[in-house]
C-alpha cells in the first residue's frame, strides 16, 4: 500500500528544500509526502478561500506528478475534502488503468454555500462541475453519511455505486477508563471537583465556536462556577476566541493546544461530557470524527448539528441536540447533566454501546475492504 500526503507543515513526513517528494516507510505503508498543501490545522484555517483553493490545487497537480513515478497499484483510493484531490485521483487511474474510488467526506460545494462561506456564482458553478466530473469518472464512491450519498446521487449518479460508510470509532484507544494520564490533565488544567465538557478540533470559521463562549458567558452570569468548559485544539479562530473569553473574563473556559490522540483519549476520558459544535448551517450532512471518538469514550454528547447526527445520538440516548441558534440550550444542557451525574453516565454507557455495535473501526474497515476488492475484481 502506498499512500500520499502532505510533506508541507509536517514533522513526521517533512520533504528536503528543493525535493517535490519524500518517501518514509511506516508500519508496512510506503508514505510518499510531496512539497505541497498544508496538514498544518491552524494554517489551514487561518487563511483566506481563495488560497486555500490554491494549496489544494498545487498538491493535487504534484500528486498526480509524483503518483505516476510509482509503481502501478491495483486501486486508487482518494478521499476529500478538498474537492481537487478527486482530480489526482482520477488522473493516476487512467494513468495506470485501475479502478478508481472516490471517498466523499464533505459535499462540496453545498457546505460551503451552507456555512456562508461561499457565495460566488461562478466558483459555485465550477466547483459543481469539478464534483460532477469526479463523480462520473469514479468507479464507485464512498459517502460518510446517508446525506451525502443522496447528495451525490442527486448530481445524477446510480444510488448502487454508492456506498455509506460513516467515521469510525476506535475503541481501543478511546475508553471510557480514566488513567493516571488522564488525571495529571485535571490538576494541570485546574478541573478538579468541576463538571467538565470538553470540544476538541480544529478552531476555524466552519466549527463555530463562539456558540461555546456565549453559553461559558451564560453559565459564568448564573454563578454555576462548578462547570468548566475546555477547549483543545487549534485553529484560525483560536485568538479571536481567547479575546472573547478574556473581555468577558470567563473564568470557566480553559483553552490547550492540539495533543497527541494517545494523549487526547486519556484526557476526554477524564471529561463528563463532549461536545461536537459547528457553525449553524441551513442543512448538515457531516460525519464529523469528534463526534465517533466521543462515543468511543463512553461519552454523553451534546451536538448542535442537526440532520442524520441528531438522529443518531436521540434515538441512541446518547446526548442531548442542542438549537444551533442559541448557545442558552448549550448552556442548559450542562447544568441538567451537572445536576444529574447519574443520566450522563447512563447516556455515556449507550454511547459506548452504540460504538461497538455500530461504529467500530475494525467493522467499518472491512465494509471499505469489500469495496475495494469488489470494484477490483469487477475491473479485471
Amino acid at each position: 500500500m502506498t499512500m500520499i500526503t502532505s510533506g508541507l507543515a509536517n514533522d513526521k513526513f517533512p520533504v528536503t528544500e528543493g525535493h517535490s517528494y519524500a518517501e518514509y516507510q511506516v508500519d508496512g505503508i510506503n508514505v510518499v509526502a510531496v512539497a505541497a498543501g498544508y496538514n498544518n490545522p491552524q494554517l489551514g484555517t487561518g487563511i483566506s478561500g481563495w488560497r486555500r483553493m490554491l494549496k489544494f490545487y498545487q498538491f493535487a497537480r504534484l500528486a498526480a506528478h509524483v503518483g505516476r513515478k510509482l509503481s502501478k497499484p491495483d486501486v486508487v483510493f482518494a478521499t476529500h475534502t478538498p474537492l481537487p484531490i478527486g482530480l489526482a485521483g482520477a488522473a493516476l487511474a487512467r494513468h495506470f488503468s485501475v479502478p478508481f474510488v472516490f471517498e466523499v467526506r464533505d459535499l462540496w460545494p453545498d457546505a460551503l454555500i451552507n456555512l456562508g462561506g461561499l457565495k460566488n456564482p461562478l466558483v459555485i458553478w465550477h466547483l459543481r462541475r469539478m464534483a460532477k466530473k469526479i463523480y462520473n469518472q469514479a468507479t464507485h464512491i464512498v459517502a460518510l453519511s446517508p446525506g451525502m450519498k443522496n447528495g451525490i446521487v442527486h448530481t445524477g449518479v446510480e444510488a448502487s455505486r454508492v456506498t455509506v460508510i460513516p467515521n469510525a470509532c476506535d475503541c481501543d484507544l478511546f475508553r471510557p477508563a480514566p488513567s493516571s494520564a488522564g488525571r495529571d490533565w485535571r490538576n494541570r488544567l485546574g478541573l478538579d471537583g468541576r463538571f467538565t465538557a470538553v470540544y476538541f478540533g480544529a478552531m476555524g470559521h466552519a466549527n463555530g465556536l463562539k456558540y461555546i463562549i456565549e453559553a461559558a458567558r451564560i453559565l459564568a452570569q448564573q454563578q454555576k462556577e462548578n462547570i468548566a468548559l475546555l477547549l483543545v485544539g487549534d485553529g484560525g479562530k483560536k485568538p479571536e476566541l481567547q479575546r472573547l473569553a478574556q473581555e468577558y473574563k470567563l473564568t470557566n473556559v480553559i483553552f490547550n493546544s492540539s495533543v497527541p490522540k494517545a494523549e487526547l483519549a486519556g484526557l476526554v476520558a477524564e471529561c463528563d461530557v463532549c461536545m461536537t459544535i459547528f457553525s449553524a448551517a441551513k442543512e448538515n450532512t457531516w460525519s464529523p470524527n469528534k463526534m465517533f471518538d466521543a462515543l468511543a469514550a463512553g461519552k454523553a454528547v451534546l451536538i448542535n448539528v442537526p440532520g442524520w447526527l441528531r438522529e443518531t445520538i436521540e434515538s441512541h440516548n446518547c446526548g442531548r441536540y442542542l438549537d444551533p441558534h442559541r448557545p442558552q440550550a448549550l448552556a442548559d444542557a450542562l447544568e441538567e447533566l451537572a445536576a444529574n451525574p447519574q443520566l450522563c453516565r447512563e447516556m455515556g454507557k449507550n454511547a459506548r454501546a452504540l460504538a461497538e455495535r455500530e461504529f467500530e473501526r475494525t467493522k467499518l474497515a472491512e465494509r471499505l475492504e469489500n469495496v475495494l476488492l469488489q470494484v477490483t475484481k469487477n475491473h479485471g
